[in-house]
């Protein structure tokens, strides 16, 4: 039997009314189309919407006194009654519901192979019984209301008015409790033979392959070392379950979760994992450290639905920021290394720049998988094209769970982070600029400022920006913490004006980068200035000023041409870094990452730039240094004037506990991490 046109059934047919009647008769009278007279069992699948407009209950009642086996499978909205009636007994076990197609398919599996009409494929297979629902869409009327109206009267030549109900008609959709059954039978892979997160793949009732992790070998069961994940760390997968990436896509990225949890970590791991998913908002579905046993993680992630909506990359990321790891912070510890592995093949419906750098500014490492197609807008939100995996084919995704490994414990910051720094960022915020070219450059240098370890014995930051006039953003000392850096780059002022680099990096080596300021003597000092190239004609000569008093400078030139000025300001050819446009800065924060680490290698002179203020003399003695202030002046770095009247300073020199000469009029100084310190 299939489905006519307009809701109705034919024997072949393809249209019509619902003679369901009519086809009936039809099998009673020539018996099965190619039937074997008998000598099998017979079987009769009605699929219909159960409105047939003749008598079936006769005809129903002939056929399955033949010994012939009815099952009804209804569709849309069926009219139950006459299912019921068309269907062998049990009817919970032969009456179907189409749009339940697992349900329909697995009823019918269920019912033959629990039958006399066949055995089953496999002797523990079993039939399963679940409760469902039968839906039926029905007309009901309903009193709308009232109206005046005219009735004759008993007598002849009379009328009656009196109010008459009026009614409506609708359509009303109403839910049975039914049952419904499913078949389940054993498998090869039942007993999950494949480890390390191989792929189990039957091969009829008893055999299976397994589909392996590359770094697994393709042994036999996966059974190859596994990878470890050594590093403290958190890490929050967060997938994307909305329409565009599909339900298909949705999977696959829940099942290389699985696969990368249970690869990679270990009953000693200290690693911990939490899973969020998001559409239209985020949901936390595991915690991250909320189940610190292996299995239990990889079950919860059964738990985790696949919701479509809106692709909203950018919310999801901000809502990360504010509440991702709740408080998933270790008691009596200081709080690890905290990471966001983003899973998506979509491209977002909202912003990600401005949420991604949020996300950073929580001092929240980002990494991305994804499909070829959202490289862009993946190395847009993680900051870096070394942040990001991407695969051509889907089922690639799982070959990446070796490289993730190696990016969540090699800490993608720089090298010579243990290297103290003292590291201003200049800015030309300049009308030739424009508004919003200076956001991108704030972005580019928030993204590099999260490459340091920001507190007052490593990395000090400070930034100057500089338009009609050069501004103090914030000094080198103003901010202790990477978080508080990054606040206060958000908010250095946009300024117009014709700006001029040469006084922007006079007043750098005027005052900013000076001991009152907060620099460090026997650090490493780095200007970074961004610019786009107007302006720098005067720029040479501070330029290498600040370069003769042991500060290092390092010219970031944007445009599409390279200006002579920049090239002349930038001095050495290794201290320039031309991009052709603002929004590629982020494509070269390694390179100027690097170039800040060869930097950090080189020796550093104690009295370059000279520490001793009010023209005091910087004297290099035994791995110190030693400040001889000018008369009326005193103090480690001639800080302090002398009042008249102050009773005189012992005469002659002595030996400090140090070993340091120490005479009136002179400070002599160790700094800690130098020589004879």
């Amino acid at each position: 039997m299939t489905r006519g046109g307009n809701g109705g059934d034919s024997w072949m047919g393809s249209g019509g009314r619902t003679e369901t009647g009519l086809a009936l008769r039809h099998l009673l009278r020539r018996g099965f189309p190619g039937g074997r007279n008998g000598s099998v069992p017979q079987s009769l699948v009605i699929v219909t919407d159960g409105k047939s407009q003749g008598q079936v209950a006769l005809l129903a009642k002939q056929l399955k006194e033949k010994g012939i086996i009815v099952f009804a499978v209804g569709i849309r909205f069926p009219r139950w009654a006459e299912l019921r009636t068309l269907a062998s007994e049990p009817q919970e076990q032969h009456v179907l519901l189409a749009e339940q197609v697992e349900d329909a398919t697995n009823g019918l599996l269920s019912t033959l192979t629990s039958s006399a009409l066949c055995s089953p494929a496999a002797p523990d297979c079993r039939a399963q019984a679940h409760p469902c629902a039968h839906r039926t869409l029905e007309t009901i009327r309903e009193l709308a209301g009232t109206a005046p109206c005219w009735r004759g009267a008993p007598r002849a030549d009379a009328v009656l008015a009196t109010r008459c109900p009026f009614y409506s008609w609708k359509r009303v959709l109403l839910s049975h409790p039914a049952t419904c059954y499913r078949t389940t039978c054993p498998g090869a892979c039942d007993s999950h033979p494949c480890q390390n997160g191989g792929t189990c793949i039957p091969e009829g009732l008893d055999r299976y392959h397994c589909l392996c992790p590359l770094a697994f070998g393709g042994e036999a069961n996966c059974a190859a070392p596994k990878l470890s994940l050594e590093c403290r760390i958190d890490v929050l997968f967060l997938l994307d379950r909305s329409s565009s990436t599909a339900l298909e896509g949705f999977l696959r990225a829940k099942a290389f979760v699985k696969r990368f949890v249970q690869a990679v970590l270990s009953e000693d791991s200290r690693a911990r994992v939490g899973v969020a998913g998001y559409s239209r908002e985020l949901v936390v579905a595991v915690p991250v450290g909320e189940y610190q046993d292996m299995p239990d993680l990889v079950r919860s992630l059964d738990g985790i639905a696949f919701s479509g909506g809106p692709t909203f990359t950018g919310s999801a990321l901000r809502q990360v920021a504010e509440r991702g790891f709740g408080s998933a912070a270790r008691p009596g510890q200081a709080r690890p290394q905290r990471v966001v592995v983003l899973l998506t093949e979509s491209p977002s419906q909202d912003e990600v720049a401005g949420p991604a750098s949020r996300v950073r500014a929580h001092d929240l490492l980002l990494l991305a998988l994804g499909s070829e197609a959202v490289r862009a807008e993946l190395e847009e939100i993680t900051g870096s094209p070394r942040h990001v995996m991407v695969y051509a084919e889907p089922q690639d995704l799982f070959s990446k769970v070796p490289e993730l490994q190696e990016k969540l414990c090699v800490r993608p910051r720089s090298g010579c982070q243990a290297q103290s720094v003292d590291l201003i960022f200049l800015l030309d915020a300049s009308a030739s600029v424009g508004p919003e070219n200076f956001a991108q450059m704030q972005s580019f240098v928030r993204s590099c400022a999260l490459q340091f370890d920001v507190n007052p014995d490593v990395t000090q930051v400070g930034l100057v920006v500089y338009g009609g006039w050069a501004q103090t953003a914030f000094g080198l000392d103003a901010h202790l913490t990477r978080a508080a850096v990054l606040r206060a780059m958000s908010q250095a002022p946009y300024l117009g004006g014709v700006g001029s680099a040469g006084m922007a990096l006079l007043h750098i080596y005027d005052k900013v980068m000076t001991v009152q300021r907060g620099a460090r003597p026997g650090v490493l000092k780095v200007v970074v200035m961004v610019t786009g190239g107007r302006g720098a004609e005067d720029a040479a000569a501070p330029a290498q000023k600040l370069r003769s008093s042991g500060i290092s400078v390092l010219v970031v030139g944007v445009g599409p041409v390279l200006r002579d000025a920049l090239r002349r300001l930038a001095g050495p050819q290794h201290a320039l870094i031309h991009v052709a446009a603002y929004s590629d800065l982020q494509y070269h924060q390694d390179a100027l990452i690097e170039w800040i680490c060869r930097e950090a290698k080189r020796p550093v002179n104690l009295c370059m730039p000279s520490p001793c203020m009010h023209e005091g003399i910087c004297v290099l003695r035994r791995g110190s240094y030693l400040c001889k202030c000018r008369d009326g002046w005193e103090g480690p770095h001639c800080e302090n004037r002398v009042l008249r009247g102050d009773a005189p300073k012992a005469r002659g020199s002595r030996q400090d506990p140090a070993g340091g000469l120490h005479t009136p009029g002179s400070q002599h100084l160790q700094w800690p991490g130098h020589p004879g310190s």
